[in-house]
């Protein structure tokens, strides 16, 4: 009689329940002047919860979704939120501080039809490989940031602030820029004739990258 090895069994790897869902649900699905520091989220889905005037220090949501949640007046600072979903997320008032913002598609938030500004600000933070694609986000904040490869075509950023932000690879086209501010801001790459720049504000130095649809030869 052959004998025959026991196979053993794969242990499948399951993500410890959200403890922030699990409070909300005994708060009424709602957060009002919350503190949280630490949290640890990661791959998680919050649904349908209201946080106002929060903050989050040194929280960890990677690759979570929030789910049709609202942030009014909340401040998250050195937290790691690469590659978060929104859909159909509000956002009024968010303020961003050196958080990691890597991959967020933030098309995908639920968007007034009416101009307001800008519902958040991003200071000192990653925002790599985000979209605003066709966003109305005046006086929108992205200041002292890294933007690789943002796309920011087709949107309204009138009157923003983009100072020493480094725009890498960054996508302009059919974006309007009106009186925004660029100052100390690197390596953007924008068509003056396929974007709306009237007023804008530009370092000297940097200001020749403008230069480059024009296919001219600049010498020295």
């Amino acid at each position: 009689m052959s004998s025959q090895k026991e196979v053993p069994m794969l242990k499948q790897s399951v993500l410890a329940p959200s403890q922030l869902a699990q409070s909300a649900a005994l708060q009424g699905n709602s957060f009002l002047s919350k503190q949280f520091n630490g949290l640890s989220e990661l791959a998680q889905e919050l649904q349908g919860i209201e946080f106002e005037d929060c903050c989050f220090q040194d929280c960890h949501f990677s690759e979570s979704t929030f789910r049709k949640c609202k942030f009014i007046d909340c401040r998250f600072v050195r937290c790691n939120l690469s590659l978060v979903k929104v859909p159909q997320c509000q956002f009024s008032g968010v303020e961003f501080e050196e958080c990691k913002l890597v991959g967020i598609d933030w098309t995908r938030a639920a968007w007034s039809r009416l101009s307001f500004a800008a519902p958040f600000s991003f200071k000192q933070s990653i925002l790599n490989d985000c979209s605003f694609l066709g966003l109305s986000l005046d006086e929108i904040i992205i200041e002292e940031c890294k933007a690789h490869d943002v796309d920011f075509r087709e949107g309204s950023f009138n009157q923003a602030n983009f100072t020493y932000t480094d725009f890498s690879h960054s996508l302009f086209g059919r974006s309007q820029l009106l009186e925004a501010d660029f100052s100390e801001a690197t390596n953007y790459d924008i068509d003056i004739f396929n974007n709306k720049i009237k007023g804008a504000k530009f370092s000297r130095d940097e200001a020749i990258r403008l230069l480059n649809c024009l296919d001219i030869e600049l010498m020295d």
